[in-house]
C-alpha cells in the first residue's frame, strides 16, 4: 500500500521559514518524480514545485520561485520543501504527490492529474 505522509506544517509570521517532510512508503521512491501542491479553503489545489527522480532537476511555480526550495532524499525516501520568506499568501494544506505521466513538461508537471498517491496534507498558516 503506497503511502505520502506529510509533515512539518505550522502557524508561522511573516518572514519566517518552514520546512515541510513528505514521507512515502510501499513504492520505489526513486522511480518517482514528485511535486508539491498546496489548497487553501474555497479555492483549487494549485501547483508549487516538482523534482526529477533523481533531484537533480527542479522546478517552481512562480509565486514561489526564489523563496521554496524542493529536495530529496532517496536513501530515506522523503521529500521536502524548503519555505523561506513566507508570506500570508502562502496559506494553504500542502501536499505531496508522486507524478506517474511518462515524460515531463511544463503543462503536465504542473496538472494533477499527472500525479497519484496523494497525501493527507499538512496544514501552514503565515500571520501577518
Amino acid at each position: 500500500q503506497v503511502q505520502l505522509v506529510e509533515s512539518g506544517g505550522g502557524l508561522v509570521q511573516a518572514g519566517d521559514s518552514l520546512r515541510l517532510s513528505c514521507a512515502a512508503s510501499g513504492l520505489t521512491f526513486s522511480s518517482y518524480a514528485m511535486g508539491w501542491f498546496r489548497q487553501n479553503s474555497g479555492q483549487e489545489r494549485e501547483y508549487v514545485a516538482h523534482i526529477s527522480r533523481g533531484g537533480g532537476n527542479t522546478y517552481y511555480d512562480d509565486s514561489v520561485k526564489g523563496r521554496f526550495t524542493v529536495s530529496r532524499d532517496n536513501a530515506k525516501n522523503t521529500m521536502y520543501l524548503q519555505m523561506n520568506s513566507l508570506k500570508p499568501e502562502d496559506t494553504a494544506v500542502y501536499y505531496c504527490a508522486a507524478y506517474v505521466q511518462y515524460g515531463s513538461s511544463l503543462l503536465s508537471r504542473r496538472s494533477q492529474n499527472s500525479y497519484r498517491y496523494w497525501g493527507q496534507g499538512t496544514q501552514v498558516t503565515v500571520s501577518s
